[in-house]
């Protein structure tokens, strides 16, 4: 609203009025892009990706526009630019492209971007999924050599858990981009985890901040303190949904023909299970996101007879929970701890996935908040 609009542009004349050079970027306002979305979908159940991508963008050209005149209301002069005007080169995949480079005269001064989008090699506007603004900041800071990149949301930095879910959840001072990087791809909705991979890569320094507030945030970097505590925090994520490729031949190659089929059309996996069920014939589980599970239940179903597969079949009612903490490779008992908490809880484990500073399990999505409390319990992460 008027209100909110003409608060983020008072901070950030207070950053450009200290002496500094200040790019600000912005997503579309409060469920645009929902209702754009959903638009689409009344016109054309299934609509071009392009097109889709066409009107998307129009949200954060609505934003940028309205915050520079907001900055020219309060006396400072600022000018808004959309993707094609940066310029922010993409990739050519249509709803979730990848940022190639960006041309950034035009960012020598006080200017307000649109987060989220980017251009492709035909000229045609490209959106970078969601999250993609925070994407778009860090890829900016990276190309500027900022000093800082501050992302600001809707809560005052980066919790042990949702404090929506958990309420004593506790705010952490700062976090590694490791560490980061598993809460953004694991269910916490701080930061994209494209950003944060993308801050990793360059060295940007990330801060995430309140939007509404003025209370200190949680520093993203490379280096946290040494004293490291065992677990940094609990992430669930129910936008998943399990795929099972039934009765494949259990050789060589068919593995990979079913991954690679994924991979040439752009669908990302993550928890994966094989197990070999009857002599000669093994099963394949994994996750996919929710709103790839249409596209890749197709893909499958098309392709059924060279993957061998007697039978392809999907559940949507399960969800990620994931304890995740760089300490976790030095200390062994974590998953012991994680699992006792969850049969305390009554809550069953379908799926298992680990790395050197995270476990994940998939459970039934109905379990999830009372599953993260006990975790978080389990690990005395309250405040």
């Amino acid at each position: 609203d008027k209100e909110r609009i003409f608060n983020v542009a008072r901070r950030c004349i207070e950053d450009y009025e200290k002496g500094n050079d200040v790019v600000v970027v912005l997503s579309a306002m409060g469920k645009t892009t929902d209702g754009l979305i959903a638009k689409a979908h009344e016109i054309n159940p299934n609509p071009p990706k392009r097109e889709l991508d066409m009107l998307l963008v129009t949200g954060e050209q609505v934003s940028v526009a309205l915050m520079a005149m907001a900055m020219s209301s309060l006396g400072v002069p600022a000018v808004s630019l959309n993707a094609a005007q940066v310029v922010m080169h993409t990739s050519s995949a249509y709803g979730s492209a990848k940022l190639k480079r960006i041309d950034v005269e035009r960012t020598r001064r006080i200017v307000i971007v649109t987060g989220f989008q980017g251009i492709n090699k035909y000229d045609d506007f490209t959106t970078l999924g969601r999250g993609g603004s925070d994407t778009t900041a860090v890829a900016l800071a990276a190309a500027l050599h900022a000093d800082v990149c501050e992302i600001y949301t809707d809560v005052e930095g980066v919790y042990t858990a949702d404090p929506r879910v958990v309420p004593n959840a506790r705010k952490l001072a700062e976090v590694s981009y490791d560490e980061m990087l598993e809460f953004a791809s694991l269910g916490a909705k701080v930061l994209h985890n494209r950003s944060v991979e993308m801050a990793k890569k360059y060295g940007v320094k990330l801060v995430v901040l309140s939007s509404l507030t003025r209370a200190e945030g949680t520093i993203v970097k490379e280096e946290t303190k040494v004293e490291r505590t065992l677990i940094s925090g609990v992430a669930a994520d129910a936008s998943v949904a399990r795929i099972s490729v039934l009765g494949v031949e259990n050789k060589p190659g068919i593995t990979f023909r079913v991954f690679n089929l994924l991979a040439k059309n752009h669908i990302n996996v993550d928890i994966i299970i094989q197990s070999v069920t009857e002599p000669g014939k093994k099963d394949i589980s994994f996750t996919v996101a929710k709103t790839d599970l249409s596209d890749t239940m197709d893909l499958l179903r098309e392709n059924r007879e060279s993957l061998t597969a007697r039978e392809i079949v999907s559940e949507e009612g399960v969800a990620k929970l994931s304890v995740i903490g760089a300490g976790m490779c030095s200390n062994p008992g974590v998953a012991a701890k994680m699992f006792e908490a969850l049969y305390s809880a009554d809550v069953n484990t379908e799926m298992i996935a680990t790395s050197e500073i995270r476990i994940t399990a998939l459970i039934d999505e109905r379990d999830v908040k009372r599953a993260m409390r006990a975790v978080h319990d389990a690990f005395d992460l309250a405040d």
